[in-house]
């Protein structure tokens, strides 16, 4: 595990970098998308996946967009090492409290982790037409795409990411969420080298 301070558009970053297995869990909002990190981190830890997070030490927190998240040193050793990148953030949609939307290019890896998590208590969207647009996760130069694989975005919902959403308390993500991601990345693992 390799911790690095990096500074993207004057904001500081701590990551957290574990090279592993070809999958690769990614947070880049660890510190605003509260539970990302948390839940990348436990499910890269039960699937021997690669893990990188990003997470923000001092000040207040600031949510710099997917696509600037320049190619930092951590950055641009994770997408070198991953051939599929699990990319986890959180959305805040009043309409939609128990909707996992499943974007990113890889469609048929996004339709393994939906499968995955099916029996939980969220509903999994994998239809582009029903996942917002700034959530679909599609842009070039989002990193969830800039592995040899591309990658699936996953968008929780507050309560598919933490069972503490108290600023104070440490962030817990709930069970059921999980042990659908350790499915369905053992499910990608399972598949490494398929057709993607």
């Amino acid at each position: 595990m390799h911790t690095e301070r990096v500074t993207i558009e004057g904001v500081p970053f701590l990551t957290t970098l574990h090279l592993a297995g070809p999958i690769g869990l990614l947070a880049l909002h660890g510190a605003v998308e509260g539970g990302t990190a948390e839940l990348a981190r436990e499910v890269a830890t039960r699937t021997g996946a690669t893990l990188l997070t990003f997470t923000q030490p001092t000040g207040p927190p600031r949510h710099i967009p997917s696509i600037r998240m320049s190619p930092c040193t951590p950055l641009s050793t994770f997408l070198a090492h991953a051939t599929l990148t699990v990319s986890l953030h959180g959305h805040n949609r009043r309409s939609a409290p128990r909707t996992i939307y499943v974007g990113g290019s890889n469609r048929p890896a996004a339709r393994v982790l939906a499968t995955a998590l099916a029996g939980s208590p969220f509903t999994p969207v994998t239809t582009l037409s029903g996942i917002p647009h700034p959530l679909r996760g599609l842009h070039p130069d989002n990193p969830v795409n800039r592995t040899r694989d591309g990658g699936v975005q996953l968008e929780l919902p507050v309560l598919a990411r933490t069972t503490h959403p108290v600023p104070t308390d440490p962030e817990v993500p709930p069970g059921e969420v999980v042990e659908g991601l350790v499915t369905g990345v053992r499910r990608l693992l399972d598949a490494e080298g398929a057709p993607w």
